[in-house]
């Protein structure tokens, strides 16, 4: 019950931040000659220096709960990523930029904006790293299942592993993200975004590859992502329900 009430009042916390927030600003991103993916400077660069505590990033991160689930586990329909085991690396990135206005999230802004500096952004992203991927995510139900995983693993492998590795785990000191235990229907709106020019703090390299796909191809790749595990990183299965 006391899980409950929390949950539902960090619910209303999320309406009210949200409808109370300004706008979010407005900086130039990927569609700007000027555009460094990367770029360490601000606060993202002070944040990449410190060490996050775990205990404060789990109490900053109660807010962030109402949306991407305690567990981090986020929305199987897409609507919210799964952050649980995420590189605190990519978190920070993300979450700067959102700040920063180089990522266009109106739902995201309100919440990053009231993390109060570098250390608070380390903190969050320290905490969120250490959780364990959860095993059940929104995986691809759709037609022809072992026909969209065998060739989404072959366009995988041919130019998405390098980067995001053979078992979906990113290169932290890159800023690849971990894939893996990510929902298909969030990776495949995020891949469409950037293929369409829609997500302005995207990597170069990653639109040029991402650019010549059509949409069933984003879809197959998108299904095969979702089914990548990381051992050693995933959360243990649940153990089934005792019969009465």
């Amino acid at each position: 019950m006391k899980k409950l009430i929390l949950a539902v009042s960090l619910a209303m916390f999320a309406a009210a931040a949200a409808h109370a927030a300004p706008p979010a600003p407005k900086a130039q991103g990927i569609e700007g000659k000027d555009y460094k993916w990367n770029a360490q400077e601000g606060e993202k660069s002070e944040a990449l220096k410190l060490k996050g505590d775990k205990k404060r990033g789990e109490e900053a991160y109660e807010v962030c709960g109402a949306c991407h689930l305690p567990s981090g586990a986020g929305r199987p329909d897409g609507t919210f990523p799964q952050l649980a085991g995420q590189h605190t690396t990519v978190l920070i990135k993300q979450m700067a930029d959102i700040r920063a206005g180089l990522r266009d999230n109106p739902t995201m802004y309100p919440f990053a904006a009231t993390l109060t500096d570098p250390q608070e952004l380390a903190d969050v992203a320290a905490y969120i790293e250490q959780l364990c991927i959860p095993v059940e995510h929104g995986k691809y139900d759709g037609k022809d299942l072992d026909k969209q995983l065998a060739t989404g693993k072959e366009l995988y492998e041919k130019e998405c592993k390098e980067c995001h590795g053979q078992n979906g785990e990113g290169v932290k000191d890159k800023f690849y993200p971990v894939i893996a235990g990510q929902h298909y229907k969030y990776l495949l709106r995020q891949m469409t975004e950037i293929r369409d020019g829609h997500r302005r703090n995207a990597n170069p390299d990653m639109v040029k590859i991402i650019k010549k796909y059509n949409n069933d191809q984003l879809v197959a790749i998108s299904a095969y992502q979702s089914s990548l595990v990381m051992p050693g990183n995933m959360c243990k299965a649940k153990a089934p329900a005792k019969k009465k």
